[in-house]
């Protein structure tokens, strides 16, 4: 029987965040030792550090918060796509995508979530209306966005959402073959947010055994 495969990045008080951004920390506030019951944690952290979704609210101040966004968008059958061949990655590289809502795409970039990169792929907005003609409604990237980390407008991001196509961010995907998975990655319902970290698995589907 096939087991999850974890494509998350692990939250450590190392993260690597946007320059600026509010960085992970997990701590406890009280321990057993304190209380005579039990330990009890507490964290803070930017919703985009680590593996996240964005909420259309990140990026339009009239979009979707985050316990809006359908659920169904996160679970079901996703297709690995290696482009780790380039750091341009243009719609005619995704050409062959078919039957298949969601997509994710092993880029380039080494997977470290400790170390923030000075340089990301670049994904090609006009991916978008290609991948909408497919059916795709997620679109799953091994990167800390799906547009260069210092852009201001922001063009793959309002691409993809003019398109109704919703980001999974900062998978890990060196580990991952190509193929045809079932993915689950579930945000938390977090009230007004612009995004959630998310605990991101696949199990492959039986077409890949």
């Amino acid at each position: 029987m096939s087991k999850w495969i974890d494509i998350s990045q692990p939250l450590t008080n190392d993260l690597a965040q946007f320059p600026g951004d509010t960085p992970f920390n997990f701590s406890l506030t009280y321990t057993k030792e304190e209380t005579g019951s039990v330990n009890i944690g507490q964290m803070t952290t930017s919703l985009h550090g680590g593996t996240h979704v964005d909420a259309p609210f990140h990026y339009d101040s009239n979009g979707q918060t985050m316990e809006k966004v359908d659920l169904d968008i996160y679970i079901g059958k996703a297709l690995v796509v290696d482009v780790s061949d380039t750091d341009s990655i243009l719609p005619e590289m995704l050409a062959t995508i078919d039957n298949v809502e969601r997509v994710l795409l092993r880029t380039s970039l080494p997977n470290n979530p400790k170390r923030f990169p000075e340089a990301i792929p670049n994904l090609n907005p006009a991916v978008a209306p290609l991948l909408k003609e497919k059916g795709v409604k997620l679109l799953g990237v091994d990167m800390p966005s799906v547009d260069a980390p210092d852009s201001k407008d922001l063009p793959t991001h309002h691409a993809l959402y003019e398109q109704g196509i919703y980001i999974l961010e900062n998978l890990m995907l060196d580990h991952v073959k190509p193929g045809l998975y079932e993915l689950i990655a579930l945000p938390l319902a977090i009230e007004g947010a612009d995004g959630s970290p998310v605990r991101a698995v696949l199990k492959p589907l039986a077409e890949e055994e």
